[in-house]
């Protein structure tokens, strides 16, 4: 079965019609399960995944002929990378695909935020017209703090510019970026400047509950908080607390350390976030439009076509 490729989730079509058009063949199966795949995952050269499942070192091992693992988006976590890497596989994602809708949805859930359009709209509905309760505030003069300026982040700085603001960005992994959108800052300055903090960054062990009550308290200032990157990389309560002791004026949360129901109405958390009038939950849906449908498969496929082995 040899330049096979397996793919076990939902997919563009434009993705299958360009890599086959350069030789390969692909086994499009997006309802297998987890254990219908590890009898059959020793047959195929490439693997094509989204969330669905764990790509463990139990199924790496069990891909005997996989070279390359593709994942439909910019999140690398649920593949165990370093053994992939081991093993000779090849990992590819597809942040360029995503990172407009990335970038807008982390500006809507700012202006919301600050204008209270969710509030006010419920209030509306629900015959209320409370005009002062619903003052909002401006953007223009304000610091932006982007924690992680790769693809997500260099492009939320991006959609920034003309709302006459100051954008600073703190990399841990990069130096000397500097841009016309945005100003290379050390964490100190971040936590000493900012008035909206947006989180860019993966999953890993360094940033696991990054934004914990300790982050928190070190700002300077209440802040906006906005996470469209993994929901572990905030601990929830922590916001809450933020809340409650006026250190967060706001958070626009797209994801969450525990996500889908019923586990997530399980929470201890839950009850306190679902009421509080201070955040707007989204259902990691940041970067999933319809344009970004199409552009994450046409990425990948490009990638593919590039790999530097010969099919």
């Amino acid at each position: 079965m040899k330049n096979n490729i397996l793919i076990v989730d939902d997919l563009h079509p434009i993705f299958i019609e360009q890599v086959e058009a350069v030789g390969y063949q692909c086994d499009y199966q997006p309802l297998l399960k987890l254990e219908q795949v590890m009898p059959i995952i020793g047959n195929y050269e490439g693997l094509v995944i989204r969330s669905k499942f764990q790509v463990s070192r139990e199924v790496i091992d069990a891909a005997t002929n996989l070279r390359f693992i593709a994942r439909a988006g910019a999140g690398m976590d649920n593949i165990d990378e370093d053994y992939a890497r081991q093993k000779g596989i090849m990992l590819i994602n597809a942040p360029e695909g995503n990172r407009d809708a990335v970038g807008e949805h982390a500006m809507g859930l700012l202006l919301s935020l600050m204008n209270h359009l969710n509030r006010g709209d419920a209030e509306v509905r629900a015959g209320l017209w409370q005009r002062e309760a619903n003052r909002g505030h401006e953007l223009k003069g304000r610091t932006i703090g982007i924690i992680g300026y790769g693809n997500m982040g260099q492009t939320f700085a991006r959609k920034l510019q003309g709302f006459e603001v100051n954008v600073i960005a703190y990399d841990k992994y990069k130096t000397n970026f500097s841009d016309a959108y945005a100003r290379e800052a050390s964490l100190e300055e971040i936590v000493q400047h900012t008035d909206v903090l947006s989180l860019h960054v993966p999953l890993t062990t360094e940033t696991n509950s990054l934004v914990n009550d300790e982050f928190l308290s070190a700002f300077n200032k209440p802040i906006y908080l906005l996470n469209t990157s993994r929901g572990k990389v905030v601990q929830t309560q922590a916001v809450l607390n933020g809340i409650r002791n006026e250190r967060i004026l706001g958070a626009g949360l797209d994801v969450l350390e525990v996500e889908k129901f019923p586990a997530l109405g399980e929470q201890s958390w839950f009850e306190e976030l679902r009421q509080s009038g201070k955040v707007i939950l989204s259902p990691h849906v940041a970067g999933w439009t319809f344009e970004s449908y199409r552009k994450i498969s046409e990425v990948m496929a490009e990638k593919i076509k590039n790999l530097d082995y010969k099919i």
